[in-house]
């Protein structure tokens, strides 16, 4: 039997959740749910699952079905229930498609774009202020990262802070920022004549926790290459990573 990653804690915690977004508690589940989790740790394609999982077809219809309905997110959402929002961090990260991710059926909402490093995707992401992942949006990586923050900042909780790098940097965002009743903590590009003054460095090193936050969900290796050819799997595949994390604490 291939490596599991749901200890009995884990799992009753997880499966109180699951149903109450009307997944039931099947004689298969808990091996559908494990199967899942082997794929978005080991990458491999759904016709290589291992058989003792069970039928890899009937697998992939349950994957496919929880993220055209968003249940995955809505499990990921019910488990971050709590963050810390004394700081709000905000960042972006490329993820790179892999060809089989390629071929969707005309007209299929994909987010993948063209970038420096051929087809890609990006994940926005805010986490809270131990890094823990809160919300995020997938889009094309030729995407800016700015272009998503505005959106992510207003359907998150307010915070005390709002920390992000120099890609955000720009004055509709601090406004935008302000108005959330937070205090943005962006550093301005090189060739800006206003300068960082107003930057409190100790609260702006704290922007690490975000960057270890992707360090974790590349772990696995469906979510550090995308595979996935339509959008809602790879947001449900996203989600879980982060389901795990909270789930974990």
């Amino acid at each position: 039997m291939p490596r599991k990653m749901l200890n009995e804690e884990q799992w009753f915690k997880l499966l109180i959740i699951m149903q109450e977004f009307k997944i039931y508690d099947k004689k298969s589940l808990r091996l559908t749910v494990e199967a899942i989790l082997f794929r978005m740790r080991t990458g491999c394609p759904w016709r290589d699952l291992p058989k003792d999982f069970g039928d890899w077809n009937r697998i992939f219809k349950r994957f496919n079905d929880w993220s055209e309905k968003s249940k995955l997110m809505s499990i990921f959402k019910r488990l971050a229930k709590d963050p810390d929002y004394e700081w709000k961090m905000i960042d972006g990260s490329i993820v790179k498609s892999h060809q089989h991710s390629c071929g969707a059926k005309k007209g299929s909402d994909t987010s993948i774009g063209k970038s420096v490093a051929g087809n890609t995707s990006k994940i926005h992401m805010v986490t809270d202020s131990h890094g823990n992942p809160v919300d995020f949006e997938i889009t094309g990586g030729n995407v800016h990262d700015i272009q998503m923050a505005s959106e992510l900042i207003e359907r998150t909780p307010k915070s005390t802070y709002t920390i992000a790098d120099k890609g955000y940097d720009g004055e509709y965002l601090r406004w935008l920022i302000r108005e959330c009743d937070s205090i943005p903590m962006i550093p301005r590009k090189n060739n800006s004549k206003v300068g960082n003054d107003d930057i409190d460095k100790f609260i702006y090193k704290q922007r690490h926790h975000v960057e270890n936050n992707f360090a974790r969900l590349k772990h696995n290796r469906a979510i550090a290459t995308r595979y996935d050819k339509l959008k809602r799997n790879y947001v449900g595949m996203v989600s879980l990573a982060c389901a795990m994390i909270w789930l974990k604490l």
